[in-house]
């Protein structure tokens, strides 16, 4: 990816580099449940401050453990509707609850370079099979050499494994198993939509990495995507096989200009 499109992306909510929040936290799920639910959907990012840092909404004992949640969770999600990212998580966040674990894994995937580098890691496991911590703590070795100590690797990987385990897509405690997650419309209509912000149309949107994440046959993902459609989650028309996807409202007319121009660099 060149550096001029990932400067496009990063307008949009997308997070580049090497270095991510999995180093030291989960997706912090609970967290940002707690958070949505006590402001609104179209709060401020200064909204999502007072509330953590003053009223301290997410119980933390100490200012300092306030402000070090703040800057996690402001690393993995932006808590900013100034990114379209963001806009769209907190729109589709209260259209359905079930959905809200994957809502959010997948929103830190386009935010934590490390989590996102694990990704086709898990999903590679089928389901039921055992997969090890200590498998992702070499993988996580292999891809971040003289990076971390032993230590911080075997910290990272349970972290990792934390947020693959809140996603639905682990089980278990001490020994993990992949499971299948559950996936709704709204899940749909988000990875459709990351897929649009790099700049894939129609056919193309389906089988985006983010799509990958979900899983299923292409006729159940498409039988999601007409029901995300009836629920104005997004607009949806089929023709003849050939599949037209809009997001009417999700962006500015300057953010689309990025995201044109994101889209050359395909």
């Amino acid at each position: 990816m060149t550096d001029t499109r990932e400067l496009l992306l990063a307008k949009l909510g997308f997070r580049f580099g090497t270095n991510g929040p999995h180093a030291a936290r989960t997706m912090m799920l609970g967290d940002l449940r707690v958070l949505f639910a006590r402001l609104p959907v179209g709060a401020t990012r200064a909204e999502y401050v007072n509330e953590v840092v003053a009223n301290n909404v997410l119980g933390k004992p100490t200012k300092k453990a306030r402000e070090l949640g703040l800057r996690h969770l402001a690393t993995l999600y932006t808590l900013d509707p100034q990114f379209a990212l963001f806009r769209a998580l907190r729109r589709l966040w209260p259209t359905d609850e079930a959905a809200q674990p994957v809502l959010a894994l997948t929103a830190a995937l386009a935010r934590d370079p490390l989590l996102h580098g694990t990704q086709a890691f898990i999903l590679g496991k089928q389901p039921g099979t055992v997969v090890p911590r200590e498998d992702l703590q070499k993988l996580l070795g292999g891809s971040h050499q003289d990076r971390f100590s032993p230590a911080s690797l075997k910290s990272f990987s349970q972290n990792v494994n934390g947020t693959w385990t809140a996603a639905g897509f682990l089980a278990g405690h001490a020994r993990k198993t992949r499971v299948l997650p559950v996936v709704t419309p709204a899940n749909v209509a988000f990875c459709l939509f990351l897929g649009h912000l790099e700049g894939l149309s129609g056919q193309r949107l389906f089988s985006s990495t983010w799509m990958s994440l979900l899983g299923g046959s292409p006729g159940e993902l498409e039988a999601m995507t007409s029901s995300a459609s009836h629920r104005g989650l997004l607009v949806f028309m089929n023709a003849g096989g050939v599949k037209e996807l809009r997001f009417p409202g999700y962006l500015t007319a300057e953010e689309e200009q990025w995201r044109q121009e994101a889209s050359h660099g395909i």
